[in-house]
């Protein structure tokens, strides 16, 4: 179980990291690849966050927060991957 919790704790910060990276990208195809990574550290966070929940279904309210909350970032990141990859230069 502890080895889940940190997943989340290195996945979840490896979103920021790979997010402040972006913003700071020298091209469009750096920040399409930077976003992706957020996009890859997002949706093993969600993972790791469902296998949590199946060890404590009883905290399911505080679960189902962070999971939204991830969940609406890793939508934020498609979507700008998206809008950058079809945005003509």
């Amino acid at each position: 179980m502890r080895h889940y919790v940190d997943q989340i704790v290195r996945s979840s910060a490896l979103v920021g990291t790979n997010y402040r990276a972006a913003c700071y990208a020298k091209s469009k195809p750096d920040f399409v690849n930077k976003l992706r990574f957020v996009e890859e550290e997002a949706n093993e966070s969600l993972y790791f966050l469902e296998l949590i929940f199946e060890f404590y279904p009883e905290r399911k309210a505080e679960i189902t927060l962070l999971y939204k909350e991830g969940n609406e970032l890793l939508a934020m990141a498609v979507s700008s991957i998206n809008t950058a990859l079809n945005k003509s230069s």
